[in-house]
Parts: C-alpha cells; sequence; structure tokens
C-alpha cells in the first residue's frame, strides 16, 4: 500500500448520537475514494465498519471500527464510534488518537439529547472539531433547527461553511466557502457546480462575511488583512479556520446525505486541505514531563490506544505512531513493563480486514498482532528509556455486578475471559470483594453489561450470571457492658480452664482514657478492614498471668471477623480485661482464648449493637431543569444533600448516599434525565443503618443460616 508523510495524513474520529449515520457516512467515503466497489448498509449488515455479530443482532455500533480512504493524495484514517454512552470507552480512546472530531448530527433531530452527552466528553479534549448535519434530503429533515440547536450547545463558534436548498426539486447544497451552489440528481454522487442563485446570493454573501470575519480572529496577520481588503481569499480562508479549530474557537458547519453520497467529496476534501494533520497539534507530554515532537526525525514511539481479540487472528493491537516510524519487524520497548516486543507484521485495519503494510510513518494509525506484553494505553518506543505517554482517563463504572459462573467447573475459565475483556476494554472494571467472596464486574450501563454477557457466552464460551453484589457491612456498640466467662473442660488428664472479666465501650479516636481502672498496659490494633480494637490489661493481683492476654486478644479479634448481627467485621470497640481466675494446671492460651472469645460476644449483644453501611460521596452534575426529579429520586434512595452549585446550564449536587441504594440506580438517573446527567462516586465513611432496615438484614441472615 501506498505510504504517506505527515502532512498528508488525516486522522479523523466520527462521533454523534445513535442513528446520526456515522457508519453510513464512513461506508460513502470509503466508495467515493474507489476502495470499495459497493456501499454496503447497516440494514443489510453488509458495512465495512460495522462486521461484528453482536453489532449485526442490534442493528447498531458497539465497537470503534479504524478504517481508511484515499483522496486527492490524501489519507484519512476515519474511527467510525458507537452513538451511546454504554460505549463512552469506545468513543474515549478514538477521540484521544484522532487529530479532528467529526460530530454527525442528524437533520431530523438537531443537536439532542444524545449529542449533548457526547458533546460534554469532545469538549474536554479541546481538540479540533466539526459537525456534519447528516440526512438533509430526508423529508422531516429541519435544517435551521438543526442548526439553532447545535449553536445553542456549543455556542457561537459553530459557523454554517454549507446549507442545503432545493432547486427545481432537485437537492442542492451551496457552499458558502467557496461561494459555488452543487446540485446533485436522484441518486447522488459527483454533483454539478454551479453559481449560486440570485435569490440566494444575499443571504451567501452575509454567511461568507460572517466565515471570514470568524476566520480572520484567530491570526494578527490575517485581521490586519481583512481590514485591509474587506474580505480574505480562499487559501487565508483556509488557514484562519485551522487556526480557529486548532484553538478550539471555530467548528465549520457541514451538509451531507451520507445514504445519497451527496457533499461527501467535498467533506473529505475539507478535511485533506483544512482539518488539522497530527503535525499541527501540540506535542504530546510524557508522564514523566518530557515531550514528543510530532516528527519523523524524532525517536519511535507510538501509543496503544486500542486492542481486540478475535478468534482466528489472536488479539489485535491498535496503535498511532507518536514520533519517528516504525518498520515491520522493528523492536520496540513498553514503557511500563520494560519488556521488548517485535512488530512482526504492520497493518492497516478496515474493519475486519487487514492490509500488509513495510511501514507506518508519524501520525499514521495502524495495527499489529501477537504482542505478548502490551495492553491499551501502553507507550512502545525505540528507546526502554522513553517516556511513557499519558493514559486514557476512562470513566467510572456505573453499574457494579457480581459476576459467577454458571456451573463451577468453569470459574477460571470465566476469570481467564473477564481479564481479556478487560485488557480490550477498560471500562470494563474487575476487582475481587475479599469480604463478600464476590468477584465484581463494573460498566457503563445495563447495554454495556449485556455486550459483556454476549461476549462471555459467544466468543469465550463461558455462561455467567449477575447479581447484585453483596454490601460490605460493619458491626459496632452504641454503649457500654460487661460480661464474663468461664471455660472449663475436663476429659481426662490435664483440662482446660479459663475465666475472664472485660467490660466493652464504643471507641473514637480522640476519647479520654477509661475510669475505673487500673490501667497495666494499652494496644491500639488497627484493624485490616478499617477501624480500631483498643485493648486495655486493667488485670490486678495476678489473677491472670500476664502470658495469657494476648490469647484472650486473639479470641477477640477472632469474633471481630464475624459479628454476632450479620456475620460482618466489627470495628471501633474498646476493651477492659480487669478481672478473672486461672488454674495452675489446666489454664494454658486455648482456654483463654476461648474465654475471651465468648465474654467478647455476650458484652457486645449487651451493648446496643449497631449494623454500619458503607457510603459514598456523590458528585452529579444534572440539567438545571432536571434538578427536582434527580433530588427527590436521591431523597428516595436515603441520600443527604450536601451542596448545590451552578455550572453553565447544569447544577452540580454534591451527595452521601448508602451504597446499598446504588443498585440500579445508574438506569433510574439515565430514565429521569433522558440521560443527560453524569455522576461520579468516591468511598465517604460507614454510618449507622436505619433501625428498620438493621431488623431486616439481621432476619435476612438469620432465614439463611436455617
Amino acid at each position: 500500500m501506498k505510504i504517506f508523510d505527515d502532512k498528508h495524513i488525516k486522522n479523523v474520529a466520527f462521533v454523534g448520537t445513535h442513528r446520526a449515520g456515522k457508519t453510513t457516512l464512513s461506508e460513502t467515503m470509503l466508495y467515493e475514494a474507489g476502495l470499495i466497489n459497493r456501499r454496503g448498509t447497516v440494514e443489510q449488515q453488509n458495512t465495512i465498519s460495522d462486521y461484528h455479530e453482536f453489532e449485526h443482532q442490534r442493528g447498531a455500533s458497539v465497537f470503534a471500527t479504524p478504517l481508511h480512504t484515499e483522496w486527492r493524495n490524501y489519507k484519512i484514517n476515519i474511527i467510525d464510534t458507537p452513538g451511546l454512552d454504554d460505549f463512552i470507552g469506545e468513543i474515549m480512546s478514538s477521540i484521544r488518537v484522532a487529530d479532528t472530531i467529526v460530530t454527525v448530527i442528524n437533520a431530523k433531530h438537531g443537536a439532542d439529547i444524545g449529542t449533548e452527552i457526547i458533546w460534554n466528553y469532545v469538549d474536554r479534549y479541546h481538540k479540533p472539531i466539526l459537525f456534519v448535519i447528516n440526512k438533509i434530503d430526508s423529508e422531516k429533515a429541519n435544517y435551521e433547527m438543526a442548526v439553532t440547536s447545535l449553536k445553542e450547545l456549543v455556542g457561537t463558534n459553530a459557523v454554517l461553511v454549507q446549507y442545503p436548498i432545493k432547486i427545481d426539486g432537485a437537492q442542492c447544497i451551496i457552499d458558502v466557502l467557496k461561494m459555488k451552489c452543487y446540485k446533485f440528481g436522484p441518486d447522488g454522487g459527483k454533483p454539478e457546480k454551479l453559481q449560486i442563485p440570485d435569490n440566494q446570493l444575499e443571504y451567501a454573501n452575509t454567511l461568507h462575511n460572517e466565515l471570514v470575519e470568524k476566520a480572520a480572529e484567530n491570526d494578527e496577520e490575517l485581521m490586519e488583512l481583512y481590514f485591509d481588503k474587506g474580505s480574505l481569499n480562499e487559501d487565508e480562508l483556509r488557514k484562519g479556520i485551522k487556526l480557529g479549530m486548532l484553538n478550539h474557537d471555530f467548528f465549520p458547519i457541514f451538509c451531507v446525505s451520507a445514504l445519497k453520497d451527496m457533499g461527501t467529496g467535498r467533506l473529505m476534501g475539507f478535511i485533506d486541505n483544512v482539518a488539522p494533520a497530527a503535525a499541527d497539534l501540540k506535542p504530546e507530554q510524557t508522564i514523566e514531563g518530557d515531550l514528543i515532537t510530532p516528527t519523523i526525525e524524532s525517536d519511535t514511539s507510538l501509543f496503544v490506544f486500542k486492542t481486540i481479540y478475535q478468534p482466528n487472528l489472536g488479539q489485535i493491537t491498535f496503535f498511532k505512531v507518536m514520533s519517528g516510524e516504525v518498520k515491520s519487524n522493528d523492536k520496540l520497548f513498553n514503557t511500563r513493563t520494560g519488556e521488548s516486543e517485535t512488530l512482526n507484521q504492520l497493518f492497516i485495519m478496515d474493519g475486519k480486514n487487514k492490509h500488509s503494510v513495510e511501514k507506518l510513518t508519524v501520525g499514521d494509525i495502524g495495527a499489529t498482532t501477537k504482542l505478548k506484553f502490551t495492553d491499551t494505553n501502553d507507550t512502545l518506543a525505540s528507546k526502554a528509556e522513553s517516556g511513557t505517554i499519558r493514559p486514557i482517563k476512562f470513566p467510572q463504572p456505573r453499574l457494579v455486578k457480581a459476576v459467577f459462573a454458571e456451573t463451577s467447573t468453569e470459574e477460571e475459565k470465566l476469570s481467564e475471559a473477564l481479564k481479556r475483556i478487560h485488557s480490550q476494554d477498560l471500562t470494563v472494571d474487575l476487582s475481587y470483594n475479599t469480604e463478600t467472596h464476590q468477584t465484581l464486574v463494573g460498566t457503563q450501563g445495563e447495554l454495556h453489561l449485556s455486550t459483556l454477557s454476549w461476549l462471555l457466552e459467544n466468543v469465550y464460551d463461558v455462561k455467567a450470571r449477575f447479581e447484585s453484589p453483596k454490601i460490605s457491612y460493619r458491626e459496632t456498640i452504641q454503649r457500654s457492658a460487661t460480661a464474663n466467662y468461664r471455660h472449663k473442660k475436663q476429659s481426662g488428664g490435664s483440662g482446660q480452664f479459663g475465666q475472664v472479666h472485660l467490660k466493652i465501650e464504643p471507641y473514637y479516636d480522640g476519647m479520654p482514657e477509661p475510669e475505673g481502672f487500673s490501667l497495666r498496659g494499652k494496644e491500639v490494633v488497627e484493624l485490616p478492614w478499617d477501624g480500631k480494637l483498643v485493648f486495655y490489661n486493667c488485670i490486678v493481683g495476678g489473677v491472670i498471668d500476664q502470658r495469657y492476654l494476648p490469647s484472650i486478644k486473639k479470641g477477640i479479634l477472632e469474633v471481630m471477623e464475624s459479628g454476632p448481627l450479620t456475620d460482618s467485621y466489627i470495628r471501633d470497640v474498646r476493651v477492659m480485661v480487669y478481672d478473672g481466675k486461672m488454674h495452675s494446671v489446666d489454664s494454658n492460651d486455648i482456654s483463654f482464648k476461648i474465654a475471651g472469645a465468648h465474654a467478647f460476644k455476650a458484652a457486645f449483644l449487651n451493648a446496643n449493637p449497631k449494623l454500619l453501611e458503607p457510603t459514598e460521596l456523590m458528585t452529579l452534575r444534572v440539567p438545571e431543569q432536571m434538578i427536582g426529579n434527580v433530588m427527590t429520586e436521591l431523597q428516595s434512595r436515603r441520600a443527604v444533600i450536601q451542596g448545590i452549585e451552578t455550572e453553565a446550564h447544569y447544577q452540580i449536587l454534591k451527595c452521601v448516599i448508602p451504597s446499598a441504594e446504588l443498585t440500579d440506580f445508574s438506569s433510574q438517573l439515565r430514565s429521569i434525565t433522558q440521560g443527560r446527567a453524569t455522576y461520579s462516586i468516591v468511598f465517604n465513611n460507614y454510618s449507622p443503618v436505619p433501625n428498620h432496615i438493621q431488623k431486616e438484614l439481621i432476619k435476612e441472615k438469620d432465614l439463611i443460616t436455617t
């Protein structure tokens, strides 16, 4: 295949809401360039992009798919992304390596809720963006509404470059950059170039002047030219638009009918001639603080932005060449692991089709197979001591489930499959809860979870079931209590004897020392599950030998590992051992361990025991008109509102919410806000469980036990 230099490679990510037409636009661009002879359709399940079986079942993109096309001596790498934010990981990894983000909008719906959700992610990256309003030939298309809704979303930096009209029933596009009218036949394809009709000339000139003025704002030299001449020529306009796009201050708006191939060639021409290339972007900064300059003369560095697994090929690793160039059989170093990798083959991928190449230069996107030590977010470099490119920060999971293999014999197989899926999709979060002994899997929503389930069954041949995870409760006490226990056992020969008297109290940091006891020793035990046990030796007169006190403490700690209410860990208790008895022959460590454990358990049950539940500090970003419904939902889930701040048209709400109330919260929040609200959580602390819930939990535990 032809090798392109860095100035003739353009990387674009197609983003946009579900059903905007991203996959159809990708297909049409490949067809327009002559790289495919026939355009497939999503309905016929024969597009280059949506080739996965699961995508065919859903009739929509689920995975981000790299493609490429060639247009007038330029190479355009396209990444076609899903339109639902359940698959935000696929979208974010694509945005990360794109030089320009192409946001596709359905002319029938305008910048709808889905567009807003994706825009909130895209805008954070501050990358060049252009908008494409698709389906302009539809009977229900409303271009003016679409443009208005778009400007309401992103502001006045969205500038019209084109608008559609009908002339004698034929679909036309007025281009106010070139000041031409493109007239299309019923089946689209190559247009007829015409002068702008007289009845459109005044409006077109107005838009042209707005375009010129906005382009001139991005460069002092262009501004001077604009003041001197009152206008800019086409080359000057291109320069101003590119600078504006690089500054994230200029968002050109184009219009197309991807299905009928109307306007696609002009869009590709703009991407070629105006949209920034990798060489135009700022150098990448490494974790170590160094800069990676995107030139062919620099040392080679690759950034791995995606990995997938295909049964016939194994693991496929997708990367962007951030500097230098890479050739087949090059040996590179993984800067995270220090391991060396040999890239035996290099490919350009178009969906599932791979095309071998001998080398790839800076700015290009390619793939390789059979890497042993490399995963998504890794850096491969020609020198082992090279810096590590900053990784993609993926969002926290919004839905967490416990996962089990349908049969115990497949548990290991399930574990390996989950690890492989996680290595490909870092928004699938894996963890193991040592308290509940459950494997937990976090996803971005119900649809993401269903995709995971499908992959497990159809790709990895393992069936799994998903359940709500158990909550890791804690137990503590609310008042002091005393107890004693005598352990006596005689079974021939030496017996067992130990008697322990103790008092327990709730503990908190900074509390005064206990009164009424002779304090002979104190030990603060930092518990592995958080919280403390403070153990006091208050023995006087030698009624219990000092050597038995560690055994008493050990018995108490064993009870604290499985509390009497719900078998949860006990925390924040202090114990004063103040009396007891021993026997010169029968007393031993095991006797006092047992006596200490029973005495502690009896005292605990008499000290008004209380369950504690984990709570999360949640920060929500909610459209201002929806804040009331969200607050009602939160309060129904026992959330405590901490405060509200305003950010543009959103309310930033902070609250503390019990972990037990988050089981279906993501789905419910999406429902009541139409997917427009987002949230993040961090662990807060353990708080007392309401009495009625505590009774239910104890009853549930007793039912399971019996």
